[in-house]
């Protein structure tokens, strides 16, 4: 692996775009570090402290976890790129029951860059809403719990300074991640947000220091805690690195065609079908969803609806559970708005291809929805538990939530995805110019 490293250096292309790509990332971090003008950021920066330790991380806690510390600092990226994200993933799911979206979708290149272009506007649309939001709030800061000012100098004046700062952090990342995706190593949009988690390791090391440190004498976590906190992280990260590379492999033939004196088809290959194919989509609409309903029922002045807010509260036993039911749903209603065995199978049936001892069109495409489903069920299921695992060690086992956060969840999925994404493409470069991979045995080496 490490004379891969120093390989991927001596080919000056992918030398360039490795330089490329951290010069860029080190810009994205300096958006997420400078601080916004008015504002106390000591006065937050201890509020989202004290909701992180007391709350196990709740929204604000993966906000600051996905912004890089750049809401906890009040940034010019407080926002982050998750307005961009959250557009793509609305016109990603609009696009399958739109027909007008879907047609552009099919029309290549010009029609996803009209889809890119609407993506764009929706992310400004989104960024003005959640920025005055963030800024109105902030204003009266009361309303979090915070006994001291937070903005020095309220008002309208505030709140559009504070928007168009953050909106055009935003934008700026956004710009930047699509500059990475074309020029530099792997996909921009996703690196700056591993990025950013990973901007979090140096502090939950501290953390994991300060657990073991004996309070008036009594150590509330010994050396065997550390063995198995060790042991489970690599269990872990083995397990969700196992699954996402995981896939059923559905064999299909083609049949031959003779054209002239040349002919075509008559290989056998395979479709391959991913164990969790929405990937981390699932965790996401979630936790997207059950930030509201203890915020709304608690709104509401009786004892009643006091109750179900406490109820339905960050990491009880009803919020896990709703919790993981909503996983499973999100899992099979990504797959059923992004997965289409009809097309697939009249895709193949045009271009000669069957699967063997299945018959072409409607058997075929009730054959891969049914062995979609199947295997659906084992990847949702791991998605539950590794989103569950940071809530039960936070509220079961006392252990902080910036270090519980990187034992399971949206940050451990998509650090692992992100990191294997870009080996494959340095691995890719490395391979097209007779270079050792970062794998030396197994079929990666049989290409050269």
């Amino acid at each position: 692996m490490l004379s891969a490293f120093s390989n991927s250096l001596k080919i000056p292309e992918l030398r360039q775009r490795i330089f490329f790509t951290f010069a860029l990332v080190l810009i994205c971090r300096i958006v997420a570090s400078v601080p916004i003008p008015g504002v106390d950021a000591v006065a937050l920066r201890t509020f989202i402290a004290q909701v992180q330790s007391s709350a196990g991380g709740g929204f604000l806690g993966l906000y600051n976890l996905f912004s890089g510390g750049a809401l906890e600092n009040f940034a010019v990226g407080a926002l982050g790129i998750m307005p961009y994200i959250s557009a793509s993933i609305i016109l990603q799911l609009m696009t399958a029951v739109v027909p007008a979206l879907e047609r552009l979708a099919r029309e290549g290149d010009a029609g996803r860059q009209k889809i890119t272009q609407y993506t764009r506007l929706l992310t400004l649309v989104l960024c003005i809403v959640q920025g005055y939001a963030m800024a109105a709030a902030l204003e009266h800061p009361e309303r979090l719990g915070i006994n001291r000012p937070i903005v020095m100098f309220p008002g309208i004046g505030f709140k559009v300074l504070a928007v168009l700062t953050m909106t055009t952090g935003t934008l700026v990342l956004m710009w930047l991640g699509e500059q990475i995706t074309d020029r530099g190593i792997g996909n921009g949009i996703s690196l700056i947000i591993t990025v950013s988690i990973i901007s979090r390791l140096p502090g939950a090391v501290q953390a994991t220091i300060n657990m073991f440190k004996p309070v008036d004498g009594i150590a509330q976590f010994t050396v065997f805690h550390l063995v198995g906190l060790l042991l489970m992280l690599f269990l872990v990260v083995a397990g969700v690195i196992a699954v996402t590379q995981a896939q059923r492999k559905i064999p299909v033939q083609y049949a031959k065609r003779v054209v002239g004196r040349k002919v075509y088809g008559g290989q056998s290959t395979y479709m391959p079908l991913r164990v969790n194919y929405s990937g981390v989509m699932p965790i996401i609409f979630a936790q997207a969803i059950l930030m509201f309903p203890s915020k709304v029922l608690g709104m509401v002045n009786m004892p009643m609806f006091k109750r179900m807010a406490a109820a339905m509260d960050f990491g009880t036993p009803l919020y896990n559970t709703v919790y993981a039911l909503m996983i499973l749903f999100f899992s099979y209603f990504w797959v059923a708005t992004q997965f289409n065995p009809i097309q697939i199978a009249d895709d193949l049936k045009k271009h000669g291809g069957y699967v063997p001892g299945i018959r072409p069109g409607r058997p075929t495409a009730e054959f891969l929805d049914k062995t979609m489903t199947r295997i659906t069920l084992a990847g949702a299921i791991f998605l539950t538990v590794i989103a569950v695992i940071p809530t039960i060690m936070a509220q079961q086992f006392g252990v902080p939530w910036i270090v519980s956060s990187f034992f399971g969840g949206t940050s451990l999925l998509i650090i692992v995805g992100v990191m294997l994404d870009t080996m494959r493409q340095v691995e890719s470069h490395l391979i097209t110019r007779h270079y050792d991979g970062f794998l030396k045995k197994g079929k990666l080496r049989s290409r050269r």
